[in-house]
Order: C-alpha cells, then sequence, then structure tokens
C-alpha cells in the first residue's frame, strides 16, 4: 500500500490530552523529522508541515478515533510510515492505522461523538434533560464570537443519552458549526464534573467521504438559526469558540476547530 497522501485514526490520551494543537503539530514535526519521513511544506513566510488534523481536540479533551492526513514529497509505503509514527510518537499518541486517499480528497468530519461518566445518582436527572432538549423545538445557547449573539443548536443533536453510566451526545458537524460540548454539559447542568476529575471524550469522528449516503439521516444543509444576544452594560463577554469550518488544520486552505 504506496501512495503519497496518507490518513491516519490515532488516540489521544493521558497527560497529553493537556497539549494544545499547535503544540501537537510542532511535536508532529519533530517525529516526522527524526523518522526521515519526507513530507510537504506549506508555502508561505511560515511553512509548515502538510499534517492536517480532521478535527482539532480543545485541551483537555481525550481522542479516541482522531484522523489526520499527511502529504508526503515522494510515494511511501504506508505501513512503514505508520511503524515510523509508533515509534517517535510520545506517551499518550498512539496510531491505530493508515490508509491512502487520493491527493484531492479532504478528511472533513460529519459527525462527532462526546461521552463523559456521570454518577449514579444524577444520571436519572441527565436522561430526562437529555429527553427534554431532544423533544424541543429549538435550544438556544449563548456565544459571543465574532459577535454576542444566541445560536439554536438543535439542528446539530442527532442523539443525547446515557448510556452504561455515561452522558453520550452524538452531534452532527457542518460548515457553518456544530454545538459544543462545553454547552451541553451547562444545559444538563453537569458543567461541574471535568472539574471533579470525570474527563470528557470524544469517541468517534465521522469522515464525509468515508460514509454512505443516507436521505434519511444527515447532518443540517444550512447554518444554524441565531438572534440577537442584550449584554449587561460593563459586560465582558470570553468565548473560545471554534472555528466552524474544520477541514485544513494549519495549511493555507483553511482554519482549524481548536
Amino acid at each position: 500500500m504506496v501512495g503519497d497522501k496518507l490518513r491516519f485514526r490515532f488516540e489521544k490520551t493521558g497527560d497529553l490530552r493537556f497539549l494544545s494543537h499547535h503544540d501537537l503539530m510542532r511535536c508532529a514535526e519533530r517525529m516526522m523529522r527524526r523518522a526521515a519521513i519526507p513530507f510537504k511544506m506549506t508555502a508561505g513566510f511560515h511553512p509548515a508541515p502538510r499534517l492536517v488534523f480532521a478535527l482539532s481536540l480543545s485541551l483537555g479533551i481525550v481522542g479516541r478515533n482522531e484522523v489526520v492526513e499527511l502529504e508526503l514529497t515522494e510515494p511511501r509505503d504506508a505501513d512503514a510510515v505508520l511503524a515510523a509514527f509508533r515509534a517517535q510518537a510520545p506517551a499518550g499518541w498512539n496510531f491505530h492505522s493508515v490508509k491512502v486517499v487520493p491527493m484531492k480528497a479532504s478528511a472533513v468530519a460529519r459527525r462527532i461523538v462526546y461521552r463523559i461518566a456521570v454518577p449514579d445518582d444524577r444520571a436519572a436527572a441527565v436522561h430526562d434533560r437529555s429527553k427534554e432538549l431532544l423533544a424541543s423545538p429549538e435550544v438556544w445557547v449563548d456565544r459571543y464570537h465574532p459577535r454576542p449573539r444566541q445560536l439554536d443548536i438543535r439542528p446539530y443533536l442527532r442523539g443525547l443519552c446515557i448510556r452504561d453510566g455515561a452522558f453520550e451526545a452524538d452531534l452532527w458537524v457542518t460548515g457553518t458549526g456544530t454545538a459544543r460540548a462545553d454547552e451541553l454539559l451547562k444545559l444538563l447542568a453537569i458543567d461541574d464534573l471535568p472539574d471533579a476529575g470525570h474527563v470528557l471524550e470524544r469517541t468517534e469522528l465521522e469522515l464525509i467521504d468515508e460514509t454512505p449516503p443516507d436521505a434519511t439521516d444527515g447532518p443540517p444543509t444550512g447554518p444554524a438559526l441565531t438572534r440577537r444576544l442584550e449584554l449587561s452594560p460593563g459586560t465582558v463577554p470570553v468565548d473560545d469558540e471554534p472555528s466552524p469550518t474544520a477541514t485544513w488544520g494549519l495549511s493555507p486552505s483553511g482554519p482549524v476547530v481548536e
């Protein structure tokens, strides 16, 4: 299996979940240089490896089935490159698989699943509240970047449930946005769990070009509804909202989701 563009599946766990996306990019470049992998670089004043994460993780979140693509300057055996990555990767960055993809292919996210353990005495309340949100025609959240507004995230909610002692959020991802894990934890009154030591995980990242079309089950086709958010005088909004589009990481083709 030889090619000049490779798509890897990996997990990011342990202390590595506290490493930012930019630091992970720098770590990856060092790994590839040590392994003598002939990777392409972007053009411009600040060239970077053509190493592209489909949807980068926010700080502190474990990724169980993440995706990254790498462009090479010459065809290489995919399994050999996978072995090189495994040999050079730090603890907590575990590469599961690799496949060759066409140079024009792009790892665009379609769907993601978040999971966090919930104490037994709070599971029933979370279950009931999840059913309420799914039954609601609209679910409004406050966002401040790039401008203060309220956003209806209901179209992005594919499923919310309690399963095996954990809350799971099954979310659509589109070119115009998605729901955020921290918003859902707040809506369900369990946003205190991460501070109490419960680790939030992204267990699934589904790509458009790896998913058969299904007319009965798919993401929304348009942007979410918004309405004006009135701020109190003197309020200084703080929002780390990611960019809604997630296709090309740090490459010139687009932004990352951080």
